[in-house]
């Protein structure tokens, strides 16, 4: 197979890209799709939430930014090894498509669901949502603690 690349091309390694390629990707790159419908569709998909999670000697902690969300409309539903963290943020629709010159931010339904490291007590978990940071602590399961049974005779 014959080499059709350019000097330059094989110097530096670029890739020649057909115009239907290019047009595809910048498409998909701009900030409106073809179609004219906002990017952020919310009917469509739910926007995952970006999370951090690290752990203590006691605890995973969950950190997630939520800023615009109301913390009555989040829904955190905990379990000893997953926690999911559902919510919508609410957007005014007073600026119309074609007056946006750059839009970046996400509006509509998000979700994100963590799978614990390890066990945790899920009645001592507590969130709390301030300048718009959200954070989960949950209590980590004493897998060595023991307490004493009686035996009833």
């Amino acid at each position: 197979m014959k080499d059709n690349r350019s000097f330059f091309e094989k110097l530096t390694g670029t890739i020649k890209m057909d115009d239907e390629l290019v047009e595809e990707t910048e498409n998909r790159l701009s900030d409106k799709p073809a179609n004219g419908e906002a990017w952020f569709d919310e009917d469509g998909e739910e926007g995952q939430l970006t999370i951090d999670v690290y752990q203590t000697s006691g605890e995973i902690v969950i950190k997630s930014m939520v800023a615009g969300v109301k913390p009555e409309d989040l829904d955190i539903a905990i379990t000893r090894d997953m926690v999911t963290i559902k919510g919508k943020r609410e957007t005014e629709r007073f600026v119309k498509d074609d007056d946006y010159f750059h839009r970046e931010l996400y509006w509509g339904s998000f979700s994100r669901t963590i799978m614990l490291p390890t066990e945790i007590q899920v009645d001592e978990a507590e969130a709390v949502e301030k300048h718009g940071l959200l954070i989960i602590r949950l209590p980590k399961v004493d897998k060595n603690r023991q307490t004493k049974l009686r035996v009833k005779g």
